[in-house]
């Protein structure tokens, strides 16, 4: 009689074993599911094994034997809750991939030399002076990305693929000369793709190396200006108000002549201050040049300190005072006149002074010695 049962409840179990790996193969191949509840599946098992309940192992041992059509059915639900359980595990697997994928953060890609827009500012009559010894030197290591700002065309300078922005500026060093080659500066930038904006004079020396190592050390997407101040303390200014009142404001500012970087965030917020026609408005507000300006609007307009960096170098200090061996770490050099001499870096070698007096030469040759007119 007993057989006779069993026989009658073997194909029910086939089929409902059947029916539970369709059901799992399912569950396999679906999408990603919202799980509105999780069983504890520390040990794959429904909780209540756990806690000693009416299926729990140990009291499955204190129990009597039962009837085998009964011990039978007993082995079905078993069966039953165990595959559920497993069922539930995979799904939750499954959903517990798709939410760590959710999670995953995507690391930004280092900063590239190419990321930097150089800007440098010249005036015509110094193209076959000080540009010529910039195109020689640091300019073939970023002529992709430097930008020449000046007042004139120069087919010479165009023909051999430099990038030159002819700004219809006066030629002159007057406030309202500088501000406007400033301004275009400004606008070439922010039409660009570039991340960062850092401005030059024709008399600077920039080492690519030293300024991609100096920004990328500043957090992604933060407001950064950074140079080096000529004074060695906040600039006074009387800001012109309405009513032909004025305010007396302080500020640093970098100075151009060692040249500065903005970032792209902090550029962008300069904006109301800075494009199109405003920022030589903004240059007459305060009645300073450029450089003064930036400070102005980064300092004043919009709370951003700027950034000290002693790694930037103009022709107003003196420049003998660096030492030979930190000259290749520097981000920018200068030379010129400082109490009526020659104010350049203490590099002996390579080239003399006569063939080599702002000694950009020199320092171009150490830092890239395999440059084909290099000794």
């Amino acid at each position: 009689m007993q057989k006779k049962r069993l026989l009658r409840i073997l194909p029910v179990f086939i089929l409902t074993f059947s029916i539970i790996l369709f059901v799992d193969f399912q569950l396999r191949t679906r999408k990603r599911h919202k799980l509105h509840f999780i069983h504890d599946m520390s040990e794959g098992i429904p909780q209540h094994w756990n806690q000693g309940g009416p299926h729990s192992p140990a009291k499955e041992a204190s129990i009597p034997a039962k009837p085998a059509h009964r011990t039978a059915i007993s082995l079905i639900n078993l069966t039953l809750v165990g595959l559920k359980a497993e069922i539930e595990r995979k799904r939750y697997r499954s959903w517990m991939s798709f939410e760590q994928r959710d999670r995953i953060v995507v690391t930004p890609s280092p900063l590239k030399l190419t990321d930097i827009f150089l800007a440098v500012k010249t005036t015509r009559r110094f193209h076959n002076t000080r540009l010529y010894l910039l195109l020689e030197t640091w300019i073939s290591k970023t002529k992709e990305h430097t930008f020449i700002f000046t007042d004139s065309e120069d087919e010479d300078v165009s023909s051999r693929g430099y990038n030159l922005i002819v700004t219809g500026c006066p030629s002159d060093h007057s406030h309202q000369a500088l501000s406007c080659k400033m301004a275009a500066e400004y606008d070439h930038f922010i039409a660009s793709d570039k991340k960062w904006l850092c401005h030059v004079d024709d008399d600077n020396y920039v080492n690519p190396g030293a300024l991609l190592s100096l920004l990328s050390s500043f957090p992604r997407d933060s407001d950064v200006y950074v140079g080096k101040p000529s004074l060695d303390h906040p600039i006074k200014a009387n800001e012109l108000l309405e009513g032909n009142k004025t305010k007396e404001v302080q500020f640093w500012f970098a100075t151009g002549g060692a040249g500065f970087c903005i970032s792209r965030r902090l550029a962008d917020k300069m904006a109301p201050w800075a494009s199109g026609p405003r920022f030589e408005q903004t240059s007459a507000v305060i009645r300073l040049p450029d450089d003064c300006t930036v400070g102005f609007i980064v300092e004043r307009r919009l709370g951003v300190s700027m950034v000290h960096s002693s790694m930037f170098h103009s022709h107003l200090e003196n420049l003998l005072l660096l030492p030979p061996r930190n000259i290749p770490l520097q981000v920018t050099l200068s030379y010129g006149l400082f109490e009526n001499k020659m104010n350049s870096v203490a590099l002996k070698g390579i080239f003399s002074k006569e063939d080599d007096p702002s000694r950009f030469k020199t320092v171009h040759c150490i830092l890239y010695p395999l440059t084909s007119w290099c000794p």
